[in-house]
């Protein structure tokens, strides 16, 4: 029991003699104190300073005025060693919706959506792709890569000019054409320090790790020829969702990063645990296209697993852009597809994963008005 003498507490304790002794508390009162006291100013910093600096580390909007990005670790980084998370749109086939590149909805995108990055999808082989167009379609398209290019760098996003295999399966199947294309805008665009090579979008129908290897050791040689430093992006398998294949036999450079893909009413936890096995494997993943609707691009759509992914992405840093700015009659678009603007969209212009996505990176971003 305790007891207070002339200021003194002791507390009681049966005697191994028999009877009671008492054990003086109020040196050991002082010392709980004081470490109580330590705890109490420690957890203040917490509160305070010290988590502050630590979200403002991964948190922290940069847009592309931070300028050359590189990769460290899993992370993408500017020349401060600030960490930088990409968020943005992709525009849908660039031979199908190429109005959408044009100055006014990249102005919009950046100063009232707070995107920081933009992604150029170029189709290879579907109709009036790269591949599979003439050759004023091949001269029209690189004519708008580099327009979006320009435009990108105007109002302070990342650009990622997107070689966009889909039905073409295995890159290796228009390697001298990529070879080419690479060749010709690493050359022209190695000026801008916010270019971005993503070289094969979604390998498929069952291409293997070790032929996608193959074709991008190829041409990463070739834009390294021009461009030293930039960052490219290299597709995985089975629709750039096999990060673990890629983890487990990364390739040799540096700067460079892997693709994973997800539609959020489709790819749930299991996607999700294969994308942070790999990031803590050290292989840096950069989400260059998700959707909140289900894989075929349509169906209904999934706030709370797009959310729960958002969240994922935010813990470790990884950057995410969005498919797909047009107003196709389906419901990964942003537009509503009764909506022909290409500019100066309102709220009640934007389809449900629009408003999804306007409001989620306009808070990233800290906008307000």
């Amino acid at each position: 029991m305790l007891q207070r003498s002339n200021g003194t507490w002791s507390c009681l304790f049966p005697s191994e003699k028999g009877g009671v002794e008492h054990v003086f508390l109020n040196k050991k009162i002082k010392i709980l104190r004081g470490f109580a006291l330590v705890c109490v100013l420690a957890l203040g910093l917490c509160l305070t300073g010290g988590l502050q600096i630590a979200e403002a580390k991964t948190t922290t909007y940069y847009d592309a005025s931070a300028g050359r990005l590189h990769v460290k670790g899993t992370k993408l980084v500017d020349k401060k060693g600030h960490e930088v998370q990409l968020r943005g749109v992709s525009t849908h086939g660039l031979s199908w919706y190429p109005q959408y590149v044009n100055d006014k909805c990249f102005a919009q995108l950046h100063d009232k959506w707070g995107a920081n990055v933009v992604r150029l999808a170029m189709y290879t082989e579907e109709y009036n792709g790269y591949c599979s167009g003439d050759a004023k379609n091949r001269s029209d398209l690189k004519k708008l890569i580099k327009k979006g290019v320009r435009l990108a760098k105007k109002h302070k996003m990342y650009v990622i000019v997107d070689w966009h295999i889909l039905s073409d399966g295995n890159p290796n199947s228009h390697k001298k054409e990529a070879k080419a294309f690479f060749k010709e805008m690493s050359k022209e665009l190695k000026g801008y320090n916010n270019v971005i090579y993503e070289i094969c979008n979604e390998p498929n129908n069952g291409t293997s790790w070790k032929e996608i290897k193959s074709y991008a050791k190829s041409v990463i040689s070739t834009i390294r020829e021009n461009d030293k430093k930039a960052v490219i992006v290299v597709g995985t398998p089975t629709w750039s969702q096999d990060v673990d294949q890629a983890a487990a036999a990364p390739m040799k450079g540096e700067n460079l990063m892997y693709a994973l893909h997800f539609y959020a009413a489709t790819h749930k936890a299991d996607l999700r645990n294969k994308m942070t096995a790999a990031i803590n494997k050290g292989l840096p993943v950069f989400v260059t296209e998700y959707g909140i609707c289900d894989a075929s691009g349509n169906g209904a759509i999934d706030k709370e697993e797009a959310n729960r992914w958002v969240q994922t992405m935010d813990e470790y840093g990884v950057s995410y852009i969005a498919w797909n700015l047009s107003n196709k009659q389906e419901s990964s678009s942003i537009i509503k597809s009764s909506c022909s603007k290409v500019s100066g969209f309102k709220k009640s212009d934007l389809s449900d994963e629009g408003k999804w996505l306007y409001s989620m990176l306009r808070k990233k971003a800290g906008l307000t008005k």
